[in-house]
């Protein structure tokens, strides 16, 4: 079976295994390369407080310094020079919020300015309209002679021959509506 190639009882190598296996010998002697940081008596370093480190670190009683860096100087002017924007930006949208608070407010006064103007138009026009058809209504009522109430009635009625297919059949009442305007009934004084 050996000259097919599959020869199991060789074991083979786990690959993880052996990389971890190579890096923890190649780290072996950098613990003992780092040198002890002195420690106040509260466990800080310059007055910062240090991390603890669990009991099972590799690092226990080691503290790694903090490494400051300063920004470059072209990093920091451009900070600042955001900045000055951000805030001309902000004071410029502040501003241009006002304006149209402001512009909003003028246009919602016209508004009901003219709202109120249209509304007491109509109201006046209405009551003149009111006024108009009462005196129309008073002077018929005045006018009003034997013999003219059939032609009174006709005026308030729809002659129109076309009729709605819902509506009831209302042409025997047109018929005769129409012959008493043409032929009003005498009225007789009773003594």
């Amino acid at each position: 079976m050996d000259a097919f190639g599959d020869n199991f009882e060789q074991s083979e190598v786990d690959p993880a295994a052996e990389f971890l296996a190579r890096e923890q010998n190649a780290l072996a002697g950098l613990e003992d390369e780092i040198p002890p940081v002195a420690t106040a008596t509260n466990g800080s370093v310059n007055g910062d407080s240090a991390p603890k480190a669990d009991d099972n670190d590799d690092f226990a009683g080691f503290t790694v310094p903090k490494q400051v860096t300063e920004e470059p100087e072209k990093i920091r002017k451009w900070r600042e020079d955001q900045k000055t924007r951000l805030e001309e930006k902000d004071r410029e949208e502040e501003r241009k919020k006002d304006e149209l608070r402001e512009q909003a407010r003028k246009e919602l006064e016209d508004w009901y300015k003219h709202h109120e103007e249209t509304i007491s138009k109509t109201k006046a026009a209405n009551r003149e309209s009111a006024k108009n058809a009462e005196k129309q209504f008073v002077a018929e009522t005045d006018e009003i002679e034997p013999g003219t109430e059939w032609e009174r009635i006709a005026k308030l009625c729809d002659f129109n021959p076309k009729t709605n297919k819902s509506s009831k059949d209302i042409s025997r009442m047109r018929s005769i509506i129409l012959q008493l305007k043409q032929n009003p009934i005498q009225a007789t004084k009773k003594v």
